[in-house]
């Protein structure tokens, strides 16, 4: 478990804090880029305590500026986006991608605010499809961070983003936890718990890590008869990215970003992809869709709930959430599920955030398998310190390549040695597939 300090170093995001400020060395997905259009509605959004707001100018240029305009502070989600640039619709004072200020109607023409008034603009990249903010201390950002599924062209990935009301580690380590899966997402009878899942076959595994530059490998192995395991790797990389192993009826990489909205909101960025070619249509649909009334990994286009303009990633709520028990329902429990819960990553959800926003990790009696939980946290808090002390950044801030990696599931011999099998394809190439079967 950790101490009371070290959880509140972890979960503590903010300006100010040491993980936010963390954080803030690299880029941050935080929306899809349909999400705003040339002059259309500003966006509000929340990123590490900062409430902000997107828009597309006219040029199709993204800014991400403060919430409120810094005249008298009006809400900047009303703003007209027109010719370039964002009018308060309070005095009209106007300002462009970059934060300046180019018009004061109700000012004389000369004022000298007009050259020193600002607003807080943090710099947007887009690629593929997404937008991305850089919030760091340097003038000069780095490069954007060589994530494989935003590398990829978009008809080769599925991509979905919702809210969950919880701290971004508790999400994040739920996504490490491969101990989980078939007891959680199993169905049960009279016999006890049925999964077609390959990992239903062994339901304790033994875990082994791995620390390289970019994160934690964290191997889950199983055993597959008598002369065989089953092992399933999943990642960790720095900052808030997972990614998750594939198997034999579902072959595509997934993954997510769990960006932090604030100390107790998560953005939750889901992945899906083929690293080469288009995206099976049918998983495509599923993934819109849901299945027969139940949710999949991702969220489904029918479980949002629409929120006011002002409110941070208003198209984004879901439907499930804490306050009406993630749609728990007892006789499914009973009948068919392990959890009474409708799909995949409500369960996930639902076990992550159910209890409180920010757990209380000090109360946690951790067993052999929260190995890859202890190692991920131990880095990040090593990291954490490296930059605090001795600003000693992770080689994946400057190198974005190093953030090349795949999750991988293979079957090996009994006590074979999994980092060298399966080496060569937890490497991630862009353009190149698989190279193993799920």
């Amino acid at each position: 478990m950790l101490t009371q300090e070290e959880n509140e170093r972890l979960v503590r995001v903010g300006p100010g804090t040491e993980m936010g400020g963390f954080m803030r060395l690299y880029w941050i997905p935080f929306l899809r880029s349909s999400d705003v259009e040339p002059d259309g509605q500003p966006y509000r959004v929340r990123l590490l305590g900062e409430d902000l707001v997107a828009f597309r100018d006219s040029e199709g240029r993204v800014g991400l500026v403060d919430h409120a305009c810094p005249h008298r502070g009006a809400p900047m989600a009303f703003a007209r986006n027109e010719e370039g640039g964002l009018r308060c619709i309070y005095h009209g004072w106007k300002f462009d991608v970059a934060g300046a200020c180019h018009e004061m109607p109700a000012e004389r023409p000369d004022t000298p605010m007009l050259k020193r008034v600002r607003i807080k603009a943090y710099p947007v990249a887009e690629r593929n499809g997404m937008l991305w903010a850089y919030m760091g201390p340097d003038e000069t950002p780095p490069p954007l961070p060589h994530v494989e599924w935003n590398l990829v062209p978009q008809e080769q990935v599925v991509v979905t983003l919702r809210v969950q009301e919880c701290n971004w580690l508790q999400a994040l380590e739920g996504e490490i936890d491969s101990a989980h899966a078939a007891i959680l997402h199993g169905r049960v009878d009279d016999s006890g718990f049925i999964n077609q899942w390959k990992q239903g076959q062994d339901l304790a595994p033994t875990f082994e890590c791995a620390q390289h530059d970019s994160g934690v490998s964290i191997a889950a192995r199983r055993k597959a008869g008598d002369d065989q395991n089953y092992i399933r790797v999943n990642q960790f990389l720095m900052p808030f990215w997972t990614l998750v192993p594939p198997q034999s009826q579902y072959p595509e990489l997934s993954g997510h970003a769990w960006v932090p909205m604030d100390d107790e909101h998560t953005l939750c960025i889901m992945f899906s992809y083929h690293p080469s070619q288009p995206f099976y249509e049918k998983t495509r649909q599923l993934f819109h869709d849901g299945h027969r009334g139940r949710e999949t990994g991702h969220a489904s286009a029918g479980s949002f709930e629409l929120r006011p303009a002002t409110e941070p990633y208003r198209t984004y709520w879901s439907r499930y959430n804490r306050a009406n028990a993630y749609h728990f329902d007892y006789q499914s429990q009973v009948d068919r599920y392990n959890a009474g819960l409708p799909g995949l990553w409500i369960q996930d959800a639902a076990c992550q955030s159910g209890v409180a926003a920010i757990y209380d990790r000090t109360q946690e009696h951790l067993g052999i398998t929260d190995t890859g939980i202890m190692r991920t946290r131990r880095l990040l808090l090593e990291s954490v310190k490296k930059w605090i002390s001795a600003e000693v950044r992770p080689p994946s801030v400057a190198h974005p390549e190093e953030l090349m990696w795949r999750a991988i599931s293979i079957t090996i011999p009994a006590g074979g040695d999994w980092q060298s099998a399966g080496q060569p394809f937890m490497r991630a190439r862009l353009g190149e597939d698989f190279g193993y079967t799920p």
